[in-house]
């Protein structure tokens, strides 16, 4: 009787082991198969030996392809030396404003770099780094129209890119302007130009070098709005590439690649009322 029941007790025994070691296999698999379905995770990205990132084409002094066809600007210095850190190439992917969280839910692209203002409503799809600059919401006009408050654009037509800080803004906190909307800096430069509306609003420091370029326009509300902050921006729940992005903001900040990128990029593009502490944050 004794012998039958240690058998039965041994062959249970058994049995549970089998098990655990086919549930830890199991277990095993599908961890596997979680790091395999990240394709931007630092480790895949070396394993690319490429990393992804969207950035602007017709952004000046930020993301845009010169007279030569080269992509250049301020991001796009930022975006080679991420690479150049990660030890992997680069492969840029241009974007409009309006498709920016997108291509990063698609796995388009691995991070963004192009220009992207942190906002309580895209991190709740998206993941932000570290911001490695700061940034308000401008207004520029024609200077012999110039707008210098809100209340003159009331009930008038203001042009903003779909997707961008400055269109949340005015629709959401001054609903008596009537917004044109526009898909990319191009279009909504050109319609500007063409006198589709009393002014256009956006990020204020590229709005400095627009009209540095364009003299019969001027920023005439340089800020409006609340202080905001452009940083990188990965897929949500992208742990990986997050963590190692954050490091790299630290690192360069320390060793002022943004103080560098900013005197070579964007001083010769702005006039003298912008100064470096306008843009760039604090060394820590």
């Amino acid at each position: 009787m004794k012998n039958k029941l240690f058998k039965r007790i041994a062959l249970l025994v058994g049995s549970l082991a089998l098990l655990g070691l086919v549930l830890a296999g199991c277990g095993a698999s599908k961890n596997s198969n979680s790091n395999s379905a990240n394709p931007s995770s630092v480790q895949q990205i070396k394993k690319n030996g490429t990393i992804r990132v969207a950035v602007f084409g017709d952004l000046p002094p930020y993301g845009w392809v010169n007279k030569n066809g080269q992509r250049v600007g301020y991001d796009v210095t930022l975006a080679r030396k991420v690479a150049k850190d990660l030890g992997v190439k680069i492969k840029f992917v241009q974007v409009n404003a309006n498709n920016r969280v997108d291509a990063l839910n698609a796995n388009k692209v691995d991070l963004v770099l192009a220009n992207f203002t942190v906002t309580p409503e895209r991190k709740q799809v998206i993941d932000f780094a570290k911001p490695y600059m700061k940034v308000s919401v401008g207004v520029v006009s024609p200077k012999n129209k110039k707008i210098t408050n809100v209340n003159q654009l009331k009930g008038k037509n203001l042009i903003v890119t779909k997707g961008t800080t400055a269109e949340n803004y005015f629709t959401q906190s001054q609903k008596s302007v009537q917004l044109m909307r526009f898909d990319s800096k191009t279009q909504q430069f050109n319609a500007l130009k063409n006198n589709r509306a009393a002014a256009l609003a956006d990020d204020n420091s590229y709005l400095y070098a627009w009209s540095k370029d364009n003299p019969k326009y001027t920023v005439g509300i340089k800020s409006i709005g609340p202080k905001s902050y452009i940083a990188p921006a990965v897929k949500k729940g992208n742990k990986s590439l997050l963590d190692w992005t954050n490091k790299e903001i630290t690192k360069l900040n320390n060793e002022k690649f943004f103080l560098k990128d900013y005197n070579s990029q964007l001083k010769p593009y702005f006039g003298k009322e912008v100064k470096p502490s306008d843009v760039i944050l604090p060394y820590k």
